[in-house]
C-alpha cells in the first residue's frame, strides 16, 4: 500500500456506510468529511468531525501516534 499502517482505509463510493453512520447530507447528498478510527476490534476510538482537507494527512498520522497504533 502507499501509507505504512497495517489497516485498509475506506471508501464509501455507494454511500452506505455514511448512511448507516448518520454523516451522509440530506442537502446536498454528499457525505460530511469525519473520519472515524477504529481499532483492530472494531472500537471506535476517535471520531474526527473537524476534518481540513489541506493538513488531514499529517493531523490524522499525529492521532494514530498519539492513540498508539502502529505502522506496519
Amino acid at each position: 500500500t502507499q501509507n505504512s499502517y497495517n489497516f485498509p482505509l475506506l471508501s464509501d463510493t455507494e454511500k452506505k456506510l455514511a448512511t448507516a453512520l448518520g454523516v451522509l447530507n440530506p442537502v446536498n447528498g454528499l457525505a460530511r468529511r469525519w473520519t472515524y478510527i477504529i481499532d483492530a476490534n472494531g472500537v471506535i476510538r476517535e471520531i474526527d468531525q473537524k476534518v481540513a482537507p489541506a493538513n488531514h494527512g499529517k493531523d490524522l498520522a499525529a492521532k494514530l501516534e498519539a492513540l498508539g497504533i502502529p505502522k506496519k
